[in-house]
């Protein structure tokens, strides 16, 4: 997998001169167009000529010593999730194709611009959010980076936003995790992803799948890239993180759910993974976390997902339900027989669920697990929708369990150069995100050796 320069790298090639925005907009408007590339599924809209404007914009204020940050000129990409002013947002789907373009941006999209950041364009991504394979029927499905001629699935439901990063055509996205949709695509591509504690990142803006579940992160090169965008987006001063010494690190992995039914590859690298902290002189202990089970049983009518997607889309599927991919209809109208009294019941559980991990949890600094229990599987395998189906549970699993305690967590490479792509996670309670952010930093290069 391609390996491409980091927010740091590019900031200081700004600030030397040895670059300028407009450069870096053309550089990515060239992979994108690339006919032999994955731009036209990666990319819903590109936003040219506002993207130079932009650069030149941007080169003018560092010229005057006014740039409004270090990253300014910088290209990002945003999920097509997200309300970007004068265009219409339409989350991957055609049923909102004659929506009104948005009035304003979203809070995450303006923050992002405020600090210089460039817009290139809107990513391609699972219709409406719902799902953690990345397949879209509508705009085509970017391949994920890895053993490309193959074609295997990029993740989602941020799949283009991790496309965009794998293959140089931004150097940060902002997408969506409502159930692990940035750390997914981040394990199948290579790359780093974010989901931070929900209530730091305000949700407006936004097409919602659950309004309790959803956090909007960062997907990019490293865990100190996606510490800043972290901060831009959080609307926090932007520090740099300091990486914890992997010495000493209390690292608990769960014994339960999270290892069981892993392809050989994700269990054999996650194995390694530990075996090298280990040897740095992090103390591992495995743990059984018997809340985890609750998950599957609060799920069992589809959760907050199938409820709250059900509240928000019944009169869209009504009205253009026949334009929904039916992966998607059917798993938004599992919402349709949820009564009052479930999803009371199910607030209640969650309520437990969370302070009861976060008990089992505290006094260790982190959860180390394996981002998904499985790899990229190939897009045509998927074509049945049973396999489909078994495939993304495996994808989602171990990543859905922290939106559910509203928790924090990050997924880095942990494959070798040259592997098949592997996600491991460090997560932890809600609240602990510089936390994270300090343990991954300290463990991101000695994994992967």
């Amino acid at each position: 997998m391609p390996k491409n320069p980091t927010l740091a790298s590019l900031a200081a090639d700004l600030a030397s001169g040895a670059t300028s925005a407009r450069k870096l907009v053309e550089r990515c408007i060239a992979r994108i167009a690339d006919p032999a590339g994955e731009g036209q599924r990666t990319f819903i809209h590109v936003d040219r000529d506002a993207a130079l404007e932009a650069a030149d914009a941007m080169d003018r204020l560092r010229k005057a010593n006014a740039a409004p940050s270090p990253f300014a000129g910088v290209p990002v990409s945003i999920k097509d999730l997200f309300d970007i002013k004068g265009q219409v947002t339409r989350a991957g789907s055609r049923a909102l194709d004659d929506s009104a373009p948005a009035d304003a941006d979203a809070p995450a999209v303006a923050r992002l611009k405020r600090a210089g950041f460039i817009v290139i364009g809107r990513t391609n991504m699972t219709e409406f959010a719902y799902s953690g394979i990345g397949i879209n029927p509508h705009y085509g499905t970017p391949k994920s980076a890895w053993n490309r001629s193959v074609g295997h699935v990029p993740g989602g439901s941020s799949s283009g936003a991790a496309v965009s990063i794998a293959d140089g055509m931004a150097f940060g996205a902002l997408g969506t995790d409502t159930g692990g949709s940035c750390r997914i695509p981040a394990a199948f591509n290579g790359i780093v992803g974010y989901k931070p504690t929900q209530r730091r990142i305000p949700l407006d803006g936004g097409v919602p799948l659950s309004f309790t579940l959803d956090s909007y992160g960062p997907l990019a090169n490293s865990v100190a890239c996606c510490a800043a965008l972290d901060a831009v987006l959080a609307d926090e001063p932007v520090t740099p993180v300091t990486p914890r010494p992997v010495k000493g690190m209390r690292l608990a992995v769960p014994t339960t759910v999270v290892l069981d039914d892993l392809d050989d590859a994700v269990a054999k690298t996650f194995e390694r993974a530990l075996a090298a902290l280990s040897r740095a002189g992090a103390l591992i202990e495995r743990i059984e976390v018997p809340e985890l089970l609750d998950v599957g049983v609060m799920n069992t009518k589809g959760g907050f997902s199938a409820a709250e997607s059900y509240a928000w889309h019944r009169f869209l599927l009504a009205s253009k339900g026949d334009i929904y991919d039916p992966r998607v209809a059917v798993r938004i109208q599992r919402g349709e027989g949820f009564l009052a009294a479930d999803y009371i019941d199910l607030i209640n559980a969650r309520r437990s669920f969370i302070a009861r991990t976060e008990a089992r949890i505290a006094p260790y600094d982190s959860m180390v697990l394996p981002t998904t229990a499985n790899l990229p599987p190939t897009i045509a395998s998927l074509a049945d929708d049973k396999a489909f189906a078994t495939e993304n549970l495996r994808a989602l699993r171990n990543p859905s369990l922290i939106n559910v305690l509203d928790g924090c967590a990050i997924s880095l490479p942990a494959h070798r150069e040259g592997e098949a792509p592997v996600g491991l996670m460090l997560a932890a309670a809600g609240g602990s995100d510089r936390r994270i952010f300090e343990l991954a930093a300290g463990m991101e290069t000695v994994i992967r050796v």
